[in-house]
C-alpha cells in the first residue's frame, strides 16, 4: 500500500529539520547523505524520493529556519515581525545575542553557524541564506520606522557579533565579543535601558 502524501510531506520535513541540525554542528562538507538519513531512521536510498542532491537538501535546510525553528524561537521571545515598534527590535537583539542562543548549536540560526559553507555553496544555498538575512533586516526597519541604514547595521553587529563569538576558543574572550556587541545593538537602536 503506498504512503499518503502527508506522510511524504512528514518525513521530508524530518528530513530537512535532522540536516539543519546537522550541517549547524558539523559544516556542509562533514556531513553526509548518510548521516541525515540515519538521523531520521532511514536509508540512503529513500533521500532520493525527497531530493536529487545534498546541495538541494542543503538550501531548503538552510531557508527552513525562517518559519520553523526560527518561528519556534521567536515566537517564544515575543517577537512580532511587523508594526510591533521598538520592543520587538529590543526582544530580537537580546535573544538573538544571547548566551542560550549561542551555545544552541543545533538550534542557532543559519547565519551564525554557517557563513563559509553558504559562501562556497551554490546559488539555492547563497539565496536561501539571503533570505534569512532580508527577513531580519525587514523586522528592523519595520519595527524602527523604515530606517533601513539601521536595520542593516543592527543586522550586522547580531550575526557578526555571533560569528565571531563562535569562533573563538576562549570563553572568556566569546562572552565579551557577544556582550559588546549586544550593548552596541542597544546603544545604536536607542534600546539601552
Amino acid at each position: 500500500m503506498p504512503y499518503r502524501p502527508a506522510h511524504k510531506i512528514a518525513v521530508r520535513a524530518r528530513i530537512v529539520e535532522a540536516a539543519r541540525m546537522l550541517f549547524n554542528r558539523h559544516g556542509f562538507s562533514e556531513v553526509s547523505i548518510d548521516q541525515v538519513m540515519a538521523e531520521v531512521g532511514l536509508t540512503r536510498g529513500g533521500f532520493y524520493n525527497h531530493f536529487r542532491t545534498k546541495d538541494e537538501l542543503y538550501a531548503e535546510a538552510v531557508s527552513s529556519f525562517l518559519e520553523g525553528r526560527g518561528k519556534t524561537w521567536r515566537d517564544e521571545a515575543g517577537i512580532g515581525v511587523i508594526d510591533a515598534g521598538p520592543d520587538t527590535v529590543r526582544a530580537m537583539v537580546q535573544s538573538y545575542l544571547s548566551s542560550a542562543h549561542l551555545g544552541d548549536l543545533e538550534g542557532q540560526c543559519p547565519m551564525i553557524a554557517l557563513p563559509s559553507d553558504v559562501a562556497r555553496a551554490g546559488p539555492a544555498v547563497r539565496q536561501s541564506y539571503e533570505t534569512l538575512l532580508r527577513a531580519m533586516v525587514f523586522l528592523f526597519e519595520h519595527n524602527r520606522a523604515g530606517d533601513r541604514h539601521t536595520a542593516l547595521a543592527l543586522s550586522a553587529l547580531c550575526v557578526g557579533g555571533m560569528v565571531l563569538s563562535r569562533s573563538i576558543d576562549d570563553p572568556a574572550l566569546a562572552e565579551e565579543i557577544r556582550s559588546a556587541a549586544l550593548a552596541l545593538t542597544e546603544q545604536l537602536n536607542g534600546l539601552a535601558q
